[in-house]
């Protein structure tokens, strides 16, 4: 969640630590792909810079400008076909959690020990 600070910035709260773990993993991951379907552009099947923009709205981002919006669809494409299908929308929510990371890359790790034994 972002939030306007006194002196006009803008500080950027993780809730998504706190979903995981009152959702656990499958309930967490079934919510980012409900953020997903609520972006996405219906006909093109993915999150677009006009769907993004249109319902920008919905995330407390009316005020965002272009460029911001063109920014957070360039940081997540990674096929680079100028939108977000819904794992480049996950990943990109991930890679915005700074805790999401770190916990994911211990679980990570976990997993990969746990093969090995």
């Amino acid at each position: 969640m972002m939030d306007s600070t006194r002196e006009g910035g803008v500080v950027f709260e993780d809730f998504f630590p706190a979903m995981m773990e009152k959702l656990g993993a499958d309930g967490f991951m079934k919510e980012l792909c409900n953020g997903f379907r609520l972006l996405v552009d219906e006909d093109k099947g993915v999150i677009t810079f006009e769907s993004l923009k249109k319902k920008s709205g919905l995330l407390g981002l009316k005020d965002t400008s272009d460029e911001e919006v063109i920014c957070m669809i360039r940081e997540g494409d990674l096929d680079g076909d100028g939108g977000l299908d819904e794992m480049e929308f996950c990943t990109l929510m991930f890679r915005l959690s700074p805790a999401l990371m770190r916990d994911s890359s211990e679980l990570l790790a976990e997993a990969i020990n746990f093969d090995e034994m």
